[in-house]
């Protein structure tokens, strides 16, 4: 008998050790992106501790269909309880706090009541309460909740005749200016005063027409373009302010196109992005300097086939975290982004779901002083508790130490998050940042390198490159000079050698060949008439320029410094002959096919060797560039993007002038039969794809009909 009481002791102690565990267990992990958008998981910086529903409060009346949760200074807990008609109040023990307001005697001593209140705002003394179905904002005592007074709807010649004010969300500054949004007010948020007083509207969101939209709204009448579509800007639907009186504004109204465009350009500009943070003037001040802008999930490809959820967040609710940090909400994903005061995602998490730590609805998020982060489901109608973790202690405490100015604290932290997250590269950016304002420049680019963050990286090697130069002050010059010198000589030396390949006649030397080239793109109209007629080009010298042009390119690919190529990706030498090879061999072709038909007088040798020859101010200048790319700072990178581009329009137009004159076209005549030769290209292109494509089915067909031969047989 004590065996079987034993037995199924055991059993169930078992049972229950297992099963223990599953209403902690969550759907989704803690996670970042890397600088090429894959997922870098990392430990958890919060972890779901308790969920408080309406019976764990001790509310008589459950919550039904929140909108807004926010803190006050002292932890206390404001939940705008929208289908109750009723702000709920707990303390930081998640217990009801007095009454609910809901009921209170008007301005005019008549019995009222909240309808819907979407919002809330707590300042030091007054509760700020967004009446959303009654039009309105209403203020009560923090302290007693008895009513203060009614802010009735602004007026203003700015809005529309038909306007409707509907505030959901509000946010108020230390000057007790409001800061209104209305869920049907696309101007931008309200500013007004407590006494309802209009002042400005501030944060529109930047419309654009299409350049068709454009066109064709020109033609219409005053009385087409008023029944046409409206162009406005879309609405804000929350707002919450920092410490510095700068506001978080969200939306989920743009176009997803726009957004999924800003995502994957990597803009840092905020026209189209879901979340902003605004100065008093509306001025749009966001850091925007993480890998990725700050937009919620990365990952929003339209073709997966996990079935997991596509497309771009849906943001609805912005908060303020300690050390300046911000957190958004995902609607659509139910899952949490946290952000640095530069725009780098420290770490997202949540998911949907039934377990402890999964939503259904989320649809409001805040924090408390001890680091516990708040979410608001409406549609279970309770708060999740996420406590923070100590890896999200250590986090937090390395930004304070870095805010702080306390460098050496901070470089501790921030190894102590590599010990536990070799993958978090703001870990490797912070730890950089501490080093470049200690002043060690060397060290700092390592870690920024490690984390492919190139403005880092270009401040210190700025800093570096400065005591370079003050201690070679007297040699740069020297060095400078000579190289012009040598240059001149060169061109020069040249010049003297083409002068006199020309008056003495007879087969031209491999060398003047060769230098020829140096006259003929400074030159065009003479030189390819020369090279043609005098012959003094040649195959051979053709081959030369083809092959240094390719070994020009692969040198720029494997030899460009760090900010042109952070990642150090590289192709094969192969792959560079092909690249140029293939486009080269296709414009020879296409043009002496083309120009066959209407009477051009090249040959398909003199076509190659023109073409040829026009290369050489790529390699003349994609050399230099690319050493000069590894000296060069990150405000200098447009001056290497602008001497590349040179160099291609220099040989499109050395390419277009050799056709023009080898085959002794009009301009007219050559623009025409260049672009026909582009559509060759095209074709020749398509044709070989196609025969390839048709051979390759004709292998595996026999292939096939042998290895049944061989099965039968």
């Amino acid at each position: 008998m004590k065996k079987i009481i034993s037995a199924v002791a055991l059993i169930f102690a078992l049972v229950t050790v297992l099963a223990a565990p599953v209403c902690a267990v969550r759907s989704y992990q803690t996670y970042t992106y890397s600088i090429d958008g894959h997922a870098l998981y990392s430990p958890d910086a919060y972890t779901p501790v308790q969920t408080i529903n309406s019976s764990y409060m001790g509310l008589a009346k459950a919550i039904d269909d929140p909108g807004d949760i926010e803190v006050d200074d002292e932890d206390n807990i404001y939940i705008a309880d929208t289908a109750n008609n009723r702000i709920v109040i707990l303390d930081k023990y998640f217990k009801q706090k007095g009454e609910p307001i809901s009921k209170f005697y008007n301005d005019e001593g008549i019995a009222d009541q909240l309808g819907g209140p979407k919002g809330v705002y707590i300042t030091k003394d007054k509760i700020f309460v967004a009446d959303t179905d009654k039009n309105r904002i209403v203020l009560f005592d923090r302290d007693s909740h008895e009513f203060i007074k009614i802010i009735p709807q602004p007026e203003s010649s700015l809005f529309d005749d038909d306007a409707v004010y509907k505030p959901i969300a509000l946010a108020v500054d230390d000057y007790e200016r409001l800061y209104v949004v209305s869920s049907t007010t696309y101007q931008g948020i309200i500013v007004m005063s407590i006494d309802g007083e209009f002042i400005k509207f501030v944060g529109a969101q930047k419309v654009t027409i299409s350049a068709w939209d454009k066109l064709w709204r020109s033609f219409q009448t005053d009385a087409q373009k008023e029944m046409s579509q409206s162009y406005i800007s879309t609405e804000f639907n929350n707002i919450t302010m920092n410490e510095r009186g700068f506001i978080y504004v969200t939306t989920s109204s743009i176009s997803e196109g726009k957004v999924k465009s800003a995502i994957t350009g990597k803009s840092k500009s905020g026209d189209y992005a879901p979340v902003k943070l605004l100065n008093q003037s509306g001025v749009e001040v966001m850091s925007r300097n993480g890998f990725w802008p700050p937009a919620g999930e990365i990952e929003i490809s339209n073709n997966k086939a996990d079935g997991s959820i596509t497309g771009v967040s849906m943001i609805h609710d912005v908060a303020v975290g300690p050390e300046q940090t911000w957190s958004i909400i995902d609607t659509r994903r139910q899952k949490i982004f946290t952000y640095d005061k530069d725009g780098n995602l420290l770490f997202a998490f949540g998911d949907s779901g039934n377990q402890l730590g999964n939503l259904s609805s989320i649809c409001g998020i805040t924090y408390l002083s001890d680091g516990k982060m708040l979410i608001l489901d409406n549609q279970n109608d309770n708060i999740t508790v996420f406590q923070r973790t100590e890896y999200g202690d250590i986090l937090i405490n390395a930004l304070a130490n870095q805010n702080n100015r306390h460098y050496d604290s901070a470089i501790n932290d921030w190894m102590e998050i590599l010990k536990r997250n070799s993958n978090f590269d703001a870990a490797y950016i912070g730890i950089g940042d501490a080093m470049y304002r200690n002043g060690d420049y060397k060290n700092a680019m390592k870690y920024y390198e490690s984390a492919y963050d190139t403005s880092g990286w270009s401040d210190s090697y700025k800093e570096i490159r400065q005591q370079w130069i003050t201690k070679y002050v007297l040699l740069i010059p020297v060095i400078v000079v000579g190289l012009i010198v040598l240059i001149t000589l060169f061109f020069k030396k040249a010049g003297k050698i083409n002068t006199r390949a020309a008056t003495a006649g007879g087969k031209r030397t491999f060398g003047e060949e060769l230098l020829y080239g140096f006259h003929l793109i400074f030159h065009p109209f003479d030189g390819f008439w020369d090279l043609k007629h005098e012959k003094r080009g040649s195959v051979r010298a053709s081959l030369v320029y083809i092959a240094v042009t390719i070994l020009a390119f692969f040198y720029q690919d494997i030899g460009s410094g760090y900010l042109t190529n952070p990642q150090g990706h590289y192709t094969t030498i192969v792959s560079q002959a092909m690249s140029i090879l293939v486009p080269f061999v296709l414009w020879v072709l296409a043009n002496w096919c083309l120009t066959t038909l209407f009477e051009g007088e090249g040959s398909f040798k003199d076509i190659f060797i023109a073409t040829a020859y026009s290369l050489l101010p790529l390699p003349m200048l994609v050399v230099p560039v690319t050493i000069y790319s590894n000296f060069a700072i990150k405000a200098e990178l447009d001056i290497v993007s602008f001497i590349g581009t040179i160099a291609f329009i220099w040989t499109g137009l050395l390419i277009f002038v050799g056709m023009m004159v080898t085959h002794d076209y009009t301009l007219f005549k050559n623009f025409v039969t260049s672009l026909g030769t582009l559509v060759g290209m095209a074709f020749i292109m398509f044709i070989a794809i196609l025969f390839t494509t048709l051979l390759g089915k004709i292998v595996s067909f026999i292939t096939n009909i042998i290895v049944e031969i061989n099965y039968r047989t």
